[in-house]
């Protein structure tokens, strides 16, 4: 039982030091580590299926097919080298699918798939997939899908461990804009 415990304490830390990263990459917090100022949020996303502020629809989620939903995006900076993307839950520690290594000439991501080149590393739950949020769960909470722009490619190969995918996003991020969902 002690073991099992101290699993769950570990995987509790790694988590809780992912999302301390993830408030870093997103503004929400201060300043990107290796940036000389505050990271502008100029990126424009979007989707045909998700509506900001509204329900994220019954197929994103545990309830329905499970499956990503598509994003479109504009107004990239023009000296991004990469793309990443980060879906996460900003009022708790969970993070539902992390992408990096993306082309800066991407223009979106379609329903269930990841653009190539692009890689995936691993959400909270240790999967490298999307999870899909659960609305019975995450009631009052919501989904946000981010967009970050890089100053550089990420040097991590698929199935990366959260916080290292977190941190190297956080190090290069440029720019970056959100779509937000809610939970419910």
């Amino acid at each position: 039982m002690f073991p099992a415990r101290a699993r769950a304490a570990r995987l509790s830390a790694a988590v809780g030091g992912a999302a301390a990263l993830l408030t870093a990459a997103t503004g929400c917090g201060g300043l990107i580590p290796g940036t000389n100022g505050e990271v502008s949020a100029d990126i424009n996303v979007t989707s045909t299926m998700v509506k900001e502020g509204e329900p994220l629809p019954e197929t994103y989620t545990c309830e329905g097919e499970g499956v990503s939903p598509p994003l479109q995006w504009s107004g990239l900076p023009e000296d991004a080298e990469s793309l990443a993307v980060v879906v996460d839950d900003p009022s708790s520690t969970t993070v539902h699918w992390v992408l990096y290594g993306l082309d800066p000439q991407l223009a979106e991501i379609r329903q269930n798939s990841v653009p190539q080149p692009g890689r995936t590393g691993r959400n909270s739950e240790g999967a490298a997939e999307y999870a899909p949020p659960c609305p019975r769960e995450s009631h009052g909470h919501a989904v946000r899908f981010t967009v970050y722009a890089l100053n550089g490619e990420i040097d991590l190969g698929d199935d990366a461990p959260l916080q290292d995918s977190l941190e190297a996003i956080a190090q290069r991020t440029i720019a970056r804009g959100t779509l937000t969902a809610t939970g419910e």
